[in-house]
């Protein structure tokens, strides 16, 4: 599944893990991706969206 939303593009991001003695690893942060069913222009299809877009209502999901 893609790590991107479709509808408003965020997608994972990459920093450091930081120890307590102040040591560096890299590490990712996934954006919260969920499929859902999307109706666009009378036409029924899947999606990949971020949860921030289901609950904000940017999206129209289908029933």
């Amino acid at each position: 599944m893609s790590k991107k939303c479709e509808i408003c593009g965020k997608q994972q991001v990459s920093g450091n893990n930081v120890s307590h003695s102040n040591r560096h690893s890299r590490r990712k942060w996934n954006a919260n991706i969920q499929t859902v069913r999307v109706q666009e222009n009378g036409v029924v299809r899947k999606a990949n969206v971020c949860t921030r877009c289901i609950r904000s209502g940017k999206v129209d999901r289908a029933n």
